[in-house]
């Protein structure tokens, strides 16, 4: 560490709590990324916005592969782990237009089958991007790179 309490590299290092939150957030978005190429592939279609230009298949099961991409790479890709937490937040606040559509269309799926319900889930969003900024530390090494760079 160097004098501003910075790991090697200028690059925060994460604690064993953020390296399991890490990999526990890798394998769910893993793990929901075959859903959407399997089981759970109608229940998404619910999510896809009717504005989307695309058909909503394909975006079911584009995602899902960006998903399943995501997933690994927070689980085995350490090395850029700081990068990988800004694209699964970027990738948490791309797809939240999905979780609107939902609320706002009334469409049930996953059980979620009240305006009440479909409302509530709206704000895991948030919970889902602070939780891949935090796990890989990509919050706070940008925030030790700003303190650094105002020296």
């Amino acid at each position: 560490m160097d004098q501003n309490g910075i790991a090697g590299n200028n690059q925060a290092g994460t604690s064993t709590f953020q390296k399991v939150g890490r990999v526990l957030l890798g394998l769910n978005l893993a793990f929901a990324g075959t859903s959407h190429l399997t089981w759970a592939r109608t229940e998404f279609l619910a999510q896809v916005p009717p504005w989307l230009p695309l058909d909503g298949d394909l975006v079911v099961v584009l995602s899902g592969i960006v998903e399943i991409t995501l997933g690994l790479a927070l689980v085995f890709w350490f090395s850029q782990r700081f990068l990988v937490g800004w694209v699964v937040a970027a990738f948490f606040v791309a797809i939240f237009p999905g979780n609107i559509a939902q609320l706002v269309h009334h469409r049930d799926a996953f059980g979620l089958n009240s305006d009440l319900a479909r409302t509530v889930r709206l704000f895991f969003q948030p919970v889902l991007v602070i939780w891949a900024l935090w796990a890989t530390g990509a919050w706070q090494t940008w925030r030790a790179r700003k303190r650094t760079s105002w020296k």
